[in-house]
């Protein structure tokens, strides 16, 4: 038994599919399947039921799981006590971010951290928010950058970076241009688009419809911000952004507050655990990298308020 098979297990068991768990382990998924074979032989007994869709742990499989992540921790503490010794700091931390988001002050802190401590392999992925916290629950991720329509998900640290409200953007030439104010009620009569389910302006936006039990029409989704402003300048629907986002579109597009919607749309990091001298050290990064509002001609994403921080610093 070997612990790079331990790893693909543990993987499979927690992506509930061989296709991901291979891309999250890097190799190929022939060669995941044929690890987790050969480790089955070993055990005498299969660990994945296979005849679903869904790859799912048979009862040997549970038994297993626990121990398996228990062994990966074991040998993942051996390295860090040796490496807090030494000084060097070694290992692997996998960083979540959620889709439609790119925020250079992250990479930023990616590459500090990096030039300090290149023995640390850094892996980054893009998924909508649910699936990285519960990424970041499990531990295979260890920071997320994710949307949230309120506070942080319970039992995880976070730092928030950005919290703004939600507008509602049209060309100059539509009806809700001309408005003062608007409402969830003007604005649900017309086609929408905006970013897909996931994401934190998408969650505020569903939250407050079905709080008003209001059926908007989503017409169009997209996950970047110029892209929705180039659908909605187009005439094709109603944009639903956040305040800064709209702000860069202003050549275009007229923004409005939705008067009624009064929950932020949040972005922020979240972790779990800080045992790992890889993690504190990054967390120490990100956060002298967010000490400061996001320049917006810089990013992706909206600017916003200096940074709250929801935990204490590690």
């Amino acid at each position: 038994m070997e612990l790079r098979q331990l790893e693909y297990f543990v993987a499979v068991a927690e992506e509930r599919n061989f296709t991901r768990a291979a891309e999250r382990v890097r190799i190929s998924q022939s060669g995941v399947s044929a690890q987790i074979r050969q480790l089955e032989r070993e055990l005498g007994a299969e660990l994945f039921d296979r005849s679903a869709r869904a790859v799912t742990l048979t009862v040997a499989g549970e038994a297993a799981l626990e121990h398996a992540r228990a062994t990966l921790a074991a040998a993942g503490a051996v390295g860090q006590a040796v490496g807090e010794v030494t000084g060097l700091i070694r290992g692997h931390l996998t960083v979540g971010m959620v889709i439609g988001c790119t925020l250079t002050p992250l990479f930023d802190a990616l590459a500090a951290f990096h030039q300090a401590h290149p023995g640390v392999e850094i892996s980054l992925l893009e998924d909508s928010s649910d699936r990285l916290v519960e990424g970041v629950r499990t531990g295979a991720v260890d920071l997320a950058l994710i949307g949230s329509a309120a506070a942080t998900p319970e039992g995880l640290d976070a730092l928030t970076i950005i919290s703004e409200r939600l507008v509602v953007a049209v060309p100059a030439e539509h009806p809700l241009a001309k408005q003062r104010r608007v409402t969830l009620r003007d604005l649900v009569v017309y086609p929408i688009v905006c970013m897909p389910p996931g994401t934190g302006l998408r969650s505020v936006f569903d939250q407050a419809c079905v709080a008003q039990n209001l059926q908007p029409a989503i017409a169009l989704q997209a996950s970047a911000a110029d892209a929705i402003a180039d659908l909605a300048a187009r005439g094709l629907a109603v944009a639903i952004l956040s305040d800064s986002m709209a702000a860069r579109y202003r050549d275009r597009l007229i923004a409005h507050t939705i008067e009624d919607v009064d929950t932020p749309a949040l972005l922020a990091l979240i972790w779990k655990s800080t045992h790992s001298p890889g993690m504190r050290e990054l967390l120490v990064h990100t956060g002298q990298a967010f000490t400061n509002p996001p320049d917006p001609r810089r990013s992706r994403e909206p600017s916003g308020p200096s940074p709250d921080i929801r935990a204490t610093d590690p």
